[in-house]
């Protein structure tokens, strides 16, 4: 199989999880069999390899989830990389250069397009297979999934089948409906739009063609801040005359919201939480390292991280979004391709952060103009490049670095380190990339 993945911007309405630069799709909260929890990309990508372990993925995104995804998938999945949001059209014209181009996929080749955080079972993904081989086969020049509906939802688009076979002609396509007119569309036997279809990796170049100006990926790619935004249903699907719908009734969740996502949990909390028995339908999330207690709560939601808490009744919580929009506040933690950091402390003119490199990774080498910092290590082995100097370094050492200075860390082990900036105007722009001498590189840099 050929999947493209397609992974949307940041979101705001699980905060305080997500934030600008960590997604809905990037939350660690589903046990695997080892007891170990993983996130949304990382559940759909091991279900893509249990399915087909040689699907070429390739995953269309931002260059703010870039490193995410490295940290939580590795370095052999496809990225597509966007260089701004344009809507699904032109990302997936993009994806479609990139796999014919970069990747070496056959024109021939049939291509399935999913969004990269449904909550499926494996079903689900043996009908993604189905679906490119129909697409495969040629009958229909696009390839749709129709998911049987189970409640008249005005959350959704909705596709009308011309029959109720499990391959159809589409009938017509609807909006986004109130619940009364949802009622109306499930009479006529139609299926939720879950964005989900395929295609021939040629048609789907020729349509790109058709709209838009372009020799090759290289080309589109940096003629794609001047594209028109604009969906795919608007650009292509609502215009094919030969579409198909293929029906899907196998269990399908989009866990958009705080109320929809806690319905997946295997347990009632994740991370130090009491629940006394008090407690009814009530569900804690607490990445911090402090226990949260709750006592006689009903039908509500609690989650902590370093970017705040939220304590809400699971209905309202799906409202959550303005009051967000309106928090100004730095991103206190965030998964890099060479580990992550999370914000201990801010103070007018410092500020503190713990630092996780994995074993064979490293910080790129770089420099501050208008800060000191000063690493301490307190777990791990390592080396420091001090303005071109190697040192090595583990716990317990202590590394100043004065403004100016070029500097990097390069992780042997796993390695942790306390990272202190220190000056008057510290920000995420006074850091300037340089290059670091060619045998002194680790594994990865990011």
């Amino acid at each position: 199989m050929n999947i493209v993945l397609l992974s949307g911007g940041s979101g705001k309405r699980l905060w305080p999880l997500s934030n600008d630069t960590r997604s809905k799709q990037f939350i660690k909260i589903f046990k695997t069999e080892t007891g170990d929890f993983e996130s949304m990309v990382q559940r759909v990508y091991r279900q893509i390899r249990c399915q087909d372990p040689n699907a070429t993925v390739t995953i269309a995104t931002s260059k703010s989830q870039v490193s995410a995804i490295h940290n939580q998938l590795g370095m052999d999945v496809g990225i597509s990389v966007e260089p701004c949001r344009r809507d699904t059209f032109p990302a997936i014209a993009l994806a479609a250069a990139y796999l014919r181009d970069v990747q070496g996929v056959s024109e021939q080749d049939a291509v399935v397009v999913c969004p990269v955080d449904p909550y499926v079972e494996q079903d689900y993904f043996g009908a993604l297979k189905k679906l490119g081989e129909r697409a495969a086969d040629g009958a229909a020049n696009l390839v749709l999934m129709g998911i049987e509906p189970t409640y008249p939802s005005a959350k959704y688009g909705y596709i009308i089948p011309e029959n109720k076979e499990d391959f159809s002609r589409v009938s017509m396509f609807k909006e986004k409906p109130d619940e009364e007119t949802a009622k109306t569309y499930l009479a006529k036997g139609a299926l939720w739009n879950g964005g989900v279809f395929a295609f021939r990796l040629g048609y789907m170049l020729k349509r790109a063609h058709d709209l838009i100006d372009f020799t090759d990926y290289h080309d589109l790619y940096h003629k794609y801040e001047s594209l028109t935004k604009i969906s795919f249903d608007y650009a292509v699907a609502e215009h094919e005359p030969h579409i198909e719908v293929m029906r899907f009734g196998g269990m399908w969740k989009d866990l958009g919201t705080w109320n929809t996502l806690t319905e997946a949990m295997e347990s009632e909390s994740i991370g130090k939480a009491i629940l006394n028995e008090t407690c009814e339908n009530v569900h804690v999330i607490n990445e911090l390292d402090v226990p949260v207690l709750c006592m006689g709560l009903k039908d509500a939601v609690v989650s902590a991280s370093p970017e705040g808490i939220l304590v809400s009744d699971k209905a309202q919580s799906s409202y959550i979004k303005p009051f967000v929009d309106a928090i100004d506040q730095q991103i206190m933690f965030a998964e890099k391709s060479w580990g992550s950091f999370r914000v201990i402390d801010i103070e007018e003119g410092s500020m503190t952060i713990k630092v996780t490199l994995n074993a064979g990774h490293q910080m790129n080498y770089h420099s501050h103009e208008r800060r000191d910092e000063v690493w301490t290590v307190i777990d791990g082995e390592g080396r420091t490049v001090i303005d071109g100097a190697e040192q090595k370094v583990r716990a317990g050492d202590v590394i100043e670095m004065k403004a100016g200075t070029p500097h990097t860390i390069i992780a042997d082990t796993a390695l942790q380190v306390i990272e202190v900036q220190i000056g008057q105007d510290i920000s995420v722009g006074d850091k300037k990339k340089l290059h670091l001498i060619p045998d002194r590189k680790a594994k990865h840099q990011m």
